[in-house]
């Protein structure tokens, strides 16, 4: 199913294609969401509030969602502010980011080892048709960069990992320690100001708030990926709202089958 949001709406003057990361092609993290909050919720449960759980999850809810498609940082610097406005003495937003990271961990690490033994194809954790598509762009001459709000470090393992690396050729960017040097918007006017396309030769797919906001705010186009992982057959209709609201010009659950996505953004 590809839904037109926005009829008329063409990537025929697309020149580079930018693509997130995790949600968008990778399914190694699927369910980070399920880490993340659960983890803020408790920190925030410790200061005793008066507020109940469910009151302190549609908190955490509304500004992970919020920030989703930044670097992670990010969200723990929220939830450190959340843990300052309680009256408590937050940690580092690093120290968070660390804890986080160390629960996701051991969620994903099957999946990765899994990935590293060659005891799955890639395409166990790939948005069914990303492959077909990526080559579908770069034989249109397109060039794809891929940005990502997880750690530079895991994000280019993990692509090697996905069999995704050649299709950037080195086009891979993800958050660094310095988190004010980088960002998705950031790497969109490196891009711009390098004389490789204009604003509107932009094409971007997301399943974030963020980069499709980005790209949209420079007068490109972008597909919003409204994907229900981790099975990625059927529309997400909170993911679907959230991305058309923010100027998706097409919605999809996933990239098959390619041909029909490629004649409806290049018709």
């Amino acid at each position: 199913m590809i839904e037109s949001v926005r009829p008329g709406a063409s990537a025929k003057r697309a020149r580079v294609v930018l693509f997130d990361f995790d949600g968008t092609l990778s399914l190694i993290r699927s369910g980070w969401v399920e880490v993340m909050v659960p983890m803020m919720v408790e920190v925030l449960a410790e200061l005793k509030s008066g507020e109940s759980e469910a009151e302190l999850k549609q908190v955490v809810d509304e500004f992970v969602a919020r920030l989703t498609g930044k670097q992670t940082i990010y969200q723990m610097i929220e939830l450190a502010n959340q843990v300052r406005a309680r009256g408590g003495e937050p940690e580092d937003p690093l120290v968070y980011k660390r804890w986080y990271l160390d629960r996701l961990w051991n969620r994903i690490r099957g999946r990765v080892d899994e990935l590293e033994k060659g005891h799955c194809a890639p395409q166990k954790y790939l948005v069914p048709g990303s492959i077909e598509l990526l080559e579908a762009l770069c034989a249109r001459g397109l060039k794809l960069y891929l940005a990502s709000g997880t750690d530079e470090s895991y994000m280019k393992r993990e692509t090697e990992l996905l069999g995704l690396t050649p299709y950037f050729n080195g086009r891979v960017y993800g958050a660094l320690d310095d988190y004010k040097s980088f960002s998705k918007a950031i790497l969109i006017q490196r891009i711009i100001g390098s004389a490789e396309c204009a604003g509107e030769e932009f094409l971007g797919f997301g399943d974030g708030y963020v980069e499709i906001e980005n790209i949209k705010q420079v007068g490109g186009v972008a597909v919003g990926v409204a994907t229900d992982e981790p099975e990625c057959e059927r529309i997400d209709e909170w993911k679907r709202n959230r991305l058309a609201g923010v100027g998706a010009d097409w919605i999809v659950p996933n990239y098959r089958p390619c041909g029909l996505l490629m004649e409806a953004l290049f018709q």
